[in-house]
């Protein structure tokens, strides 16, 4: 494009959506400062609007988004309505966890993009990098800008601010050795530093923090014992870089050996043997955003690997005997999964308040299988998948009427393996109890309230 072309493109945008660091009009450029100075409307929260006040035409109408990011779209669109020029500030990258994200996606379907122009500056993150000169082409980028969860609680749940951050420490969603951290006055690094402690990974990442980057009162932060930070108070605002200092453990991705899973001592093997998981996990037919219950869960050992295979997604586990969860919890921490919550109590009564599931595994019932399945066939998504692991000819039965009354299509896997254990100075196989697994699985769409259905 030539320099005429692209002024004469630059000429048709309406909005203006701008980058600005805590320098202020010091880091910006000529084409900003100039729009700045031109649009009838501008749009940014308190601070930055602040910052660029001086460069604003004085006639220009301010428009702080603090609190009301969701009706910026609608400010948008109310000055390109009107042919007002209008300027949308963000800190830094807008396309970075910024505003322009939000815009384009609300906006861009039905605008043409000849409408927009994005002027952006380095992200915060990427200058905290260069300030502890850490390349970042492979970094994990998180932001914990949300609302007050509290401190992170282990087995905590994806509405919890801090969870996606927990996830990308454990390496569940593909996690480098450094990873970025957008903050917030709530999700500081203090209470970062307190997730690091509660899921024992202080010694494995070492902190550090930006705080007021391009200001007189800049500070760096490096190094610093998480249990020391856990209770300091940082200046805000604030970037964090969890660099970590050695690689985490391979293991295999599921198939486990019964022996790695901590369980009952001396009643051994309360677990869903490593056989009968493999195969459970593959009629599961697991997805990565999948959120997964597993009602009686023993020792955890297939909930915890069906939580490894979703890393996007979720495990709600169930519990009967709340010894029980001290073992879940051993095992959890041994594998380093962080998308796993365990409860003690009885399915389906203590199951009411969990969200819909993708996918369900029944390993014990307790003597509620029909209650159980009755509320998991009310409960299940559509194309949703229900696994039953059954040692009991009756509740085989039971299950298979039950399923056909409801209407499901299912079909049934026997599991019959043997290991080999020494004898007489060589092997033979010992039989294990032979299991049922039945698969069964809900339609692609939900049926009308008529029984009909939804013809396009």
């Amino acid at each position: 494009m030539t320099e005429p072309e692209r002024e004469r493109e630059e000429d048709q945008a309406r909005c203006w959506v701008i980058g600005v660091l805590d320098d202020g009009p010091q880091g910006l450029s000529d084409a900003a400062r100039e729009r700045l100075g031109r649009v009838q409307r501008v749009i940014g929260a308190t601070r930055v609007l602040a910052l660029c006040d001086g460069l604003l035409n004085p006639h220009a109408e301010r428009l702080d988004l603090t609190g009301r990011t969701a009706s910026v779209a609608a400010w948008v669109s109310e000055a390109l309505d009107a042919e007002h020029d209008v300027a949308v500030l963000a800190t830094g990258d807008p396309l970075c966890f910024g505003i322009g994200g939000l815009l384009a996606a609300r906006l861009m379907p039905r605008l043409p993009p000849s409408r927009f122009r994005v002027l952006p500056n380095p992200s915060t993150l990427q200058l905290a990098c260069a300030r502890f000169m850490l390349p970042w082409q492979d970094a994990r980028w998180v932001s914990v800008h949300h609302c007050d969860s509290g401190d992170w609680v282990c087995g905590g749940t994806p509405e919890h601010g801090l969870y996606h951050l927990a996830q990308a420490l454990t390496g569940a969603s593909g996690a480098g050795d450094l990873i970025g951290v957008l903050t917030s006055p709530a999700n500081g690094p203090e209470r970062i530093a307190r997730l690091l402690l509660a899921e024992g990974l202080d010694d494995v990442f070492a902190i550090h923090v930006a705080e007021c980057l391009l200001r007189p009162d800049e500070r760096l932060i490096s190094e610093v014992p998480a249990a020391v930070l856990a209770s300091a108070r940082c200046a805000h605002p604030n970037v964090v870089l969890l660099q970590r200092r050695h690689a985490a453990p391979a293991r295999s991705v599921f198939g486990l050996p019964d022996a790695f899973f901590a369980q009952r001592v001396p009643a051994r093997g309360l677990i869903t043997k490593r056989e009968v998981r493999a195969v459970a996990l593959a009629l599961l037919e697991l997805r990565p955003g999948d959120l997964v219950w597993d009602l009686g869960a023993g020792s955890g050992s297939l909930g915890l690997e069906a939580a490894r295979l979703c890393p996007d997604g979720h495990v709600h586990a169930i519990e009967r005997n709340h010894l029980d969860l001290d073992l879940i919890e051993t095992n959890r921490r041994r594998l380093g999964v962080t998308n796993y919550s365990a409860t003690v109590g009885v399915a389906p009564g203590d199951c009411a308040t969990w969200p819909a599931p993708d996918t369900v595994f029944i390993g014990g019932s307790g003597g509620q299988l029909t209650p159980i399945l009755e509320m998991v066939v009310q409960r299940l998504r559509p194309a949703g998948r229900l696994v039953v692991s059954l040692v009991l000819l009756e509740n085989l039965t039971t299950a298979m009427a039950l399923l056909d009354r409801v209407g499901l299509d299912w079909s049934v896997t026997q599991i019959q393996a043997a290991r080999s254990s020494p004898l007489a100075g060589g092997h033979r196989l010992q039989p294990e109890n032979p299991v049922w697994l039945i698969q069964a699985r809900t339609a692609q769409d939900p049926p009308l309230p008529d029984g009909s259905r939804i013809c396009v």
